[in-house]
């Protein structure tokens, strides 16, 4: 009776496992300027676990990362395995003005190695300003949609698109926003979390409960 009762158990035992997402990025996902359980990767795992989905999200971001510290540590943020990765970087490259082919080649790194571990990746795209001209903007931006279909992974737009028609309105936006400008508030990280969180559940083959 006693081998019955764990062999009972252990089918549930396997359902609550945790699946493991890595979130590799900068002070974006790192949470930089808010208490550690109202930055990026908190409020993502809260709202997936709220969908029913058992994911635990470590938090790989380094504030002032760039896209070359990413690639440099990538391998030893998926030493211990993980179920999939999330990529939000390239920010403080555009902000130093770094030549977007060294960007682009050193995510095509970490898409690379992610590869190699096979390790889904949900690639969160940014774009840059127009300080540097229409042919830097033109050369960075398309780095994420370009690498995302090379490499097969999934992409999301821009890390702030959640935030929506909004985003287009500095007034509107202001409330989002830490006074930096720069970073997330708490409220603004939430909305990200919710907007990236569908993709998240389809990276990891996961359903949200009354869907499927």
């Amino acid at each position: 009776m006693a081998l019955a009762a764990v062999l009972a158990l252990a089918p549930m035992a396997q359902a609550e496992e945790a699946r493991v997402v890595i979130a590799l990025g900068d002070s974006l996902t790192q949470g930089y300027g808010l208490p550690e359980e109202e930055g990026f990767v908190p409020q993502l795992e809260s709202w997936l676990r709220a969908q029913g989905a058992p994911v635990r999200v470590v938090n790989a971001g380094v504030s002032g990362d760039t896209t070359a510290g990413g690639a440099a540590r990538v391998g030893w943020a998926l030493a211990d395995g993980a179920d999939g990765m999330i990529v939000t970087l390239g920010g403080n490259d555009f902000l130093r003005g770094i030549d977007p082919a060294e960007s682009r080649a050193n995510i095509d790194a970490i898409l690379t190695e992610a590869g190699e571990h096979g390790v889904p990746v949900l690639l969160v795209g940014m774009t840059a300003p127009g300080n540097y001209g229409p042919d830097y903007k033109a050369a960075f931006d398309a780095i994420y949609p370009e690498l995302a279909e090379a490499h097969g992974v999934a992409l999301a737009d821009d890390f702030f698109a959640p935030l929506g028609a909004d985003a287009s309105d500095p007034a509107a936006l202001r409330r989002y926003m830490q006074p930096d400008g720069l970073h997330p508030s708490a409220e603004g990280a939430a909305r990200i979390a919710a907007g990236l969180g569908p993709q998240v559940l389809e990276l990891l083959g996961l359903v949200p409960e009354g869907e499927g």
